[in-house]
């Protein structure tokens, strides 16, 4: 489960936003005095949102066939002192745990559990997700529902197997990532040495078909109306800047500049290598705007359906390298051509894809080691906040939130005097808390740390 876990969130990352309508907009403890204008000039203390994620695969072995157990860790979660929890419903197969039309049900994942690596089969036929909602919001918790969202399969290590949409329907295949190998294009499907390259299958972002069909999905999940909707994975392949060179990329590509690409795609970047061509900032660009449309169009997909469902996005904190996602989370405010190392490559165009003003949260994943909490600058969890209020500008309210289970000094547990540290650069320097992952909670039993370190917390807000 720890191998796993650490390929989930080397990749993946949160930070929890709110713009829109006052009433969508997570407390950023900056509230007025009393309404009649008298007594203290001092402003009221706003108590900031806790949220716990709850990985599908990390908890699977303990959910998937339990509603007892949801109830009782539900319960442990309140008592601790969470707010929030945030419930993955599509793992890296792409298959869901909710009720949806066009979405397959997920039967299995893979685990490490006592019995060593292997399929957990799901038997279980009650509604995953309406059952944190219904056991949460019983406790007054508020439930929040994530999805993994440009993925479509995962092929497992050690011979296991593979699982999901990918694998199941050929005709699929055009709708995977296309990478910029050496010896030429390459579709990742092609691609199954499940020792070089075994781990979450993508979909090409710029393939209007997969935006379809994802839309149609975060349509069936607004229906059951969450508190949120958070997407984790909106980005391009693992393999960054080598993805996606695929027929339908280079077409909205070049739609997007005006003109053919004459050699492609050596004029965007050589193959097999991050060398830049005359086109790589433009490339940059294009890719950002990509997600950027598509974060538009997710927004308005779930607001028609649930307005007041929040919607919001889990993204790495590392801004200097996310670029190589596709991802631009900062404020259209922000621009990052006119900044050192970032201009080369960033072009001025580039801020205009920032997407944070189309967000009601966000979630910024501050997965610094132990021994780097404090410290200004990316990686030290209170460098990545202080950087993040930054960037986003004040366009939404975010949560930066440590990876207590994976990364340096974090992976054998034994860790709760540490956790009061994460607990307070992190609430302290963002809009709220989020920690990633209950299942390592569980583990390495941080229940109590992480009681003690809210405790601490509220009783600064009396």
């Amino acid at each position: 489960m720890k191998k796993k876990l650490w390929i989930a969130s080397l990749f993946s990352l949160c930070l929890f936003v709110a713009c829109g309508g006052d009433d969508n907009k997570i407390p950023t403890g900056t509230g007025g005095g009393e309404e009649d204008g008298g007594g203290t000039d001092k402003p009221a203390a706003v108590e900031k949102p806790r949220y716990v994620w709850i990985d599908a695969a990390g908890n699977f072995e303990r959910y998937a066939n339990s509603i007892d157990n949801i109830k009782e860790d539900l319960k442990r979660v309140k008592e601790t002192g969470f707010t929030d929890i945030v419930v993955d419903v599509r793992p890296t197969t792409g298959d869901v745990l909710f009720k949806s039309s066009v979405g397959e049900p997920l039967k299995r994942i893979d685990i490490w559990s006592n019995e060593g690596y292997k399929w957990m089969e799901r038997t279980a036929t009650w509604d995953y997700l309406q059952t944190f909602l219904n056991e949460g919001r019983k406790l007054g918790l508020k439930v929040n529902a994530s999805i993994n969202t440009f993925v479509g399969g995962y092929l497992c290590p050690y011979g296991l197997g593979y699982e999901g949409m990918l694998y199941r329907d050929a005709s699929k295949k055009k709708w995977a990532t296309v990478i910029n190998a050496t010896g030429g294009q390459v579709n990742t499907m092609d691609l199954q040495n499940c020792e070089a390259d075994w781990g979450v299958k993508f979909l090409n972002p710029a393939n209007n078909e997969v935006q379809e069909y994802l839309l149609s999905l975060l349509s069936d999940l607004a229906k059951y109306k969450p508190d949120g909707i958070i997407l984790d994975r909106c980005r391009y392949d693992d393999y960054g800047l080598m993805s996606d060179f695929s027929p339908e990329s280079r077409t909205e590509f070049e739609l997007f500049i005006g003109e053919s690409v004459e050699n492609f795609p050596a004029d965007i970047m050589k193959p097999g290598t991050d060398i830049p061509g005359k086109w790589y900032k433009r490339w940059n660009a294009f890719r950002a705007k990509t997600i950027h449309d598509f974060i538009i169009k997710a927004h308005d997909e779930v607001k028609a359906i649930s307005p007041d469902t929040r919607f919001g996005t889990y993204v790495g904190a590392w801004y200097s390298t996310y670029y190589t996602s596709g991802v631009n989370w900062a404020s259209p405010k922000y621009d990052p051509s006119v900044k050192g190392t970032y201009a080369s490559w960033a072009d001025s165009d580039y801020k205009n894809y920032g997407y944070a003003d189309h967000l009601d949260f966000i979630f910024l994943g501050a997965y610094a080691g132990v021994n780097s909490i404090y410290g200004q600058g990316e990686w030290t969890m209170e460098g990545f906040c202080k950087q993040g209020r930054e960037l986003l500008k004040g366009d939404v309210s975010f949560c930066g939130g440590p990876d207590v289970g994976n990364g340096s000094g974090w992976e054998e547990g034994g860790q709760s005097a540490r956790i009061g540290d994460a607990v307070k650069v992190c609430i302290d320097n963002s809009d709220g808390f989020f920690v990633f992952d209950l299942c390592h909670i569980q583990m390495f039993d941080y229940w109590d740390a992480f009681k003690q370190s809210f405790d601490t917390y509220l009783k600064t807000q009396e």
